[in-house]
């Protein structure tokens, strides 16, 4: 049996999240709610349960109709794609984890997702779980990347592993008098946003990446007791901040910026070594950092890397067409829309191509 639990029944999709033994804060539906005031779609809970097999996965559901280009074919609720939320996700699995199970799952699956007119559904998968290995030559899993965990198993461990560099710097804003705090406190979010913008600004990031007050307001009032905001004070100042999520035993970097003018002072570095330390006190296993730019190992991962030399974890994403007959249709529709489309770029679903 195969079932759709929507967003407005949040009691019992969390009730189902939390029933799974690898359960994270991305499955939760707080954590999706943000994403959908950030436009990214509706939000859904997918579950499974057969033959003592039980599987679950969040996904953001997008209507074709809301593509400029589809609004002259496509009538509104007629055709869907689905995409796992911004961060990290994938099918949790827990039960009779047999071969034959396994490919009765993901059969079912196909055959429901085209029932509810699905075309095609876009997977990030959780490097600390590694859920992928459990559909590979199912699911069509694509290794990507590297991203980064720190180990919290204890506060030696966790300085142990910082590059010899790391540590030189972390000392070096503790006597600069750069403070760590944390709190639960949403008027710190403005602030935030401020500095997280001017971030984004130096970065020229994709307009993605800018996030509105809703989305803030929703991450506090959504996910209470999932979230921290760590932040440095330097001469009654704040200079850099950092969202931290957390959620049975892990910790997750979130979204973090810096006042440039301090950016020399590497507030940052330490905002991360002092939140390691606070999940090894409070018994959190991983503080996980996530990756590079496009899974790229570019000067983001770099930083990352210094804070556990030994802790690269592989990331993978999956591109799954449910049925291959309306998604070439699709893109057929695309190209009659947009001549000059690339029929050949690599980016899936191929008909959302800006």
């Amino acid at each position: 049996m195969t079932r759709i639990i929507d967003f407005e029944n949040r009691t019992e999709w969390d009730k189902i999240v939390r029933s799974f033994p690898d359960y994270d804060v991305y499955f939760l539906s707080g954590y999706l709610a943000s994403f959908k005031v950030h436009g990214d779609g509706t939000p859904i809970l997918v579950y499974y349960q057969r033959g003592g097999l039980r599987a679950v996965c969040a996904f953001m559901l997008r209507d074709l109709n809301d593509e400029v280009w589809a609004q002259r074919y496509i009538g509104k609720g007629v055709l869907f794609d689905a995409i796992t939320p911004y961060g990290y996700g994938g099918w949790l699995l827990d039960g009779n984890i047999s071969e034959e199970q396994v490919g009765t799952f993901w059969s079912e699956i196909g055959t429901f997702m085209r029932a509810h007119h699905i075309v095609a559904a876009f997977t990030r998968w959780c490097p600390w779980l590694k859920n992928q290995e459990l559909l590979r030559g199912w699911s069509n899993v694509i290794n990507l990347g590297k991203t980064v965990y720190i180990d919290c198993s204890s506060e030696e461990v966790i300085f142990q592993n910082l590059k010899s560099k790391d540590r030189t710097t972390i000392r070096k804003a503790i006597k600069m008098g750069i403070v760590v705090e944390h709190s639960e406190d949403f008027s710190l979010f403005d602030k935030f946003r401020s500095i997280y913008n001017a971030s984004m600004d130096k970065d020229n990031a994709d307009p993605y990446y800018y996030f509105g007050s809703s989305f803030y307001e929703s991450v506090a009032k959504d996910l209470p007791g999932n979230w921290k905001m760590f932040y440095a004070v330097f001469k009654g100042e704040i200079i850099a901040m950092s969202i931290i999520l957390m959620c049975n035993g892990r910790m997750h970097y979130h979204l973090s910026g810096n006042v440039q003018e301090y950016r020399s002072l590497n507030a940052t570095n330490l905002i991360l070594y002092e939140a390691a330390r606070y999940g090894a006190r409070h018994g959190y296993k991983i503080l996980h950092l996530g990756g590079g730019v496009g899974s790229g190992e570019d000067p983001l991962y770099k930083f990352k890397k210094t804070f556990n030399k030994k802790g690269d974890l592989g990331f993978c994403i999956s591109k799954d067409c449910f049925d291959k007959e309306k998604y070439s249709d699709l893109i057929k529709l695309r190209k009659m829309s947009t001549p000059s489309f690339d029929v050949t770029a690599s980016f899936f679903p191929l008909y959302r191509l800006k």
